[in-house]
């Protein structure tokens, strides 16, 4: 097996990263600003431990894996003060504007908002999902079919979609 090595640059980090990381971190703390305290503080972490990886993917596993942690102990600590709106850059990068679905997100359990924001805007699979977050492959993919349902609801509530 051949060790993915990748010396502990923050600028590299940020410039790859940073916004997939203040994405997460957003996803989870509904606040900008604590997401960029996570982001930062996930930069530490990663400079600190200098980790091997195996290849990119695990990388970026590594690291929206610490960040996901570093937002759960914050809302632990912290009592969520209102969200700030979300910079549509960091949503869709489409030429659709979807902020009416990740304005129907938020509103889910952050179990749900979690692997929804992992398996449609990183792109994980459900097993990749479930090895990050610690949890049986079943309780994401159920997670996540409760999601959509709960989406659903929302969207045609409050949008008049079918």
């Amino acid at each position: 097996m051949e060790i993915y090595i990748m010396k502990a640059q923050p600028e590299m980090v940020l410039d790859k990263y940073g916004n997939m990381i203040l994405r997460v971190a957003y996803s989870y703390l509904q606040n900008m600003s604590d997401a960029e305290d996570i982001l930062q503080d996930t930069v530490i972490k990663y400079i600190k431990s200098a980790p091997e990886f195996e290849n990119e993917n695990h990388e970026k596993a590594w690291l929206i894996t610490v960040a996901s942690n570093l937002s759960k102990n914050k809302i632990r600590y912290n009592k969520i003060r209102e969200a700030d709106e979300l910079d549509e850059g960091l949503v869709a990068k489409k030429e659709e504007d979807l902020s009416f679905v990740w304005e129907a997100v938020k509103g889910l359990p952050v179990t749900q908002r979690e692997v929804v924001h992992l398996f449609y805007q990183e792109g994980y699979s459900t097993r990749d999902i479930a090895n990050m977050l610690e949890r049986n492959e079943s309780t994401v993919r159920s997670d996540l079919l409760r999601a959509r349902k709960r989406l659903k609801q929302i969207l045609k509530e409050e949008y008049d979609f079918e």
